[in-house]
C-alpha cells in the first residue's frame, strides 16, 4: 500500500519502520533537522543500525492518491497541514495524537468518508536521528476507529484493535495522562521524583479531569480506565508519585511542557472556570 506519514518523530517513525519492513511504499513528510537527516539516510534507522528505507518529502504530495496518509503531529501543530489533508486526494486520513477536542472539526475538514482516528500504544524517541522505541503487544494496545487499518498495523508489528467511541477514548486518556505528564517533566527537570504533596495536586488534578470528561457527556474508557478512575486520590497520588521515579520511563519528561498545556488549556476552554486543579498543575 502507498502510505505518507506526516510528522516523523518517534510515534511517526515507528510506524514508518514497521510499515515499511512490511512491504509497504512509505514517504515521510519533516521539517527541520529531521528533513535533514531523513534527506541523507534516506531511511528510518534505528539505535541497533537497523534501516527501513523510506522515500522522504517536505510537503504532503496532494494529488497522490495515497492509500493512508497518517498525520502524527502534536495537536497543537495540525491546524498548520490541514489545509493539504483537506485538498489531498487520499482514500483515508488518520490522525494519531493526544487530543481533548471535539473530534467533529478534523472529521469535517477531511470528509466523514475518509476520516479515522487512532492512538499509538508505543514509547518511542528520536535522538541524533535514531530511532528507540516500545511497542505495547499486550493489554491497552494501539486503538484505531477502522478495522482494515488495525489489521495492516497489527500484520507490520504494531498490535492494533478497534474502538468504536474513540471521543471518549481520547478524553478519558487525556484526564490520566496530563498529571502523569506533569510528573515526568517535573522529574526529569530536577531529576528526581515529585514530592507527595505535588502528588496530590496531580491526583486531585486527575480526578477534576475524569469528572469533566463525564460531564461532557463521554463515557470513561476502556474498562482498565474506568476501574482507576474509582481509586480513592491518595492512592492516584501514590501510583503518580511512585511513576515519576521510575527511570525508565522518566526521560519522557524531555519532550517538554507543549502537550500537557495543550491538553489542559482544551480541557479547560471546555467547561470555563471549572478546571481549577488542572490549571493549578499547568506547567
Amino acid at each position: 500500500m502507498k502510505i505518507a506519514i506526516v510528522g516523523p518523530g518517534g510515534i511517526g517513525s515507528t510506524f514508518a519502520f514497521q510499515l515499511a519492513r512490511a512491504g509497504h511504499e512509505v514517504t515521510v513528510v519533516a521539517r527541520g533537522k529531521r528533513l535533514d537527516h531523513l534527506q541523507r539516510e534516506k531511511a528510518i534507522v534505528n539505535v541497533s543500525g537497523q534501516r527501513a528505507e523510506v522515500h522522504v518529502s517536505a510537503a504532503l504530495d496532494t494529488t497522490a492518491e495515497w492509500d493512508l496518509v497518517l498525520v502524527t503531529v502534536l495537536a497543537s501543530q495540525v491546524d498548520a497541514v490541514l489545509p493539504a489533508l483537506a485538498a489531498s486526494a487520499a482514500r483515508t486520513v488518520m490522525f494519531m495524537f493526544n487530543t481533548f477536542e471535539s473530534l467533529g472539526r478534523l472529521q469535517g475538514a477531511v470528509g466523514s468518508a475518509r476520516f479515522a482516528f487512532g492512538f499509538p500504544a508505543i514509547l518511542a524517541t528520536v535522538d541524533d536521528g535514531k530511532l528507540t522505541s516500545k511497542i505495547v503487544s499486550r493489554g491497552m494496545v494501539t486503538t484505531v476507529t477502522d478495522a482494515a487499518w488495525a489489521k495492516v498495523f497489527t500484520d507490520a508489528g504494531i498490535p492494533s484493535v478497534v474502538h468504536s467511541d474513540m471521543e471518549s477514548w481520547l478524553r478519558t486518556h487525556a484526564a490520566f495522562v496530563v498529571p502523569a505528564m506533569v510528573a515526568l517533566i517535573t522529574s526529569h527537570t530536577r531529576r528526581a521524583g515529585v514530592s507527595w504533596t505535588e502528588a496530590m495536586n496531580l491526583a486531585r488534578a486527575l480526578d477534576e479531569g475524569v469528572r469533566l470528561v463525564r460531564q461532557l457527556g463521554n463515557t470513561i474508557t476502556p474498562e482498565p480506565m474506568a476501574w482507576l478512575s474509582h481509586l480513592p486520590q491518595p492512592m492516584l497520588a501514590t501510583l503518580l508519585w511512585t511513576f515519576s521515579r521510575l527511570e525508565a520511563v522518566r526521560k519522557m519528561g524531555a519532550a517538554g511542557p507543549g502537550e500537557p498545556r495543550t491538553l489542559i488549556d482544551a480541557m479547560a476552554a471546555a467547561a470555563p472556570g471549572q478546571t481549577p486543579a488542572l490549571l493549578a498543575i499547568r506547567p
